[in-house]
């Protein structure tokens, strides 16, 4: 089974960011998260929809963060 939700130290690391830009990216609402308890976590989808929206802002690509 896949993993859906992912902690804040991973995100992260798949993203080559270090810790405390990926809690900014966070904190500042670009990158979804959850709560869980005291625990924070990024679920799978945000981390893709987070790349995508990147990759189509400075690719200047029109309507690539709507392909699945």
């Amino acid at each position: 089974m896949a993993r859906i939700l992912y902690p804040v130290d991973e995100v992260a690391q798949q993203l080559g960011v270090g810790l405390t830009t990926a809690k900014a990216l966070i904190k500042s609402g670009d990158l979804r998260s959850v709560k869980i308890g005291r625990a924070r976590r990024v679920p799978a989808e945000a981390l893709h929809d987070y790349v995508q929206r990147l990759d189509a802002e400075q690719n200047d690509t029109v309507g690539a963060a709507n392909v699945a």
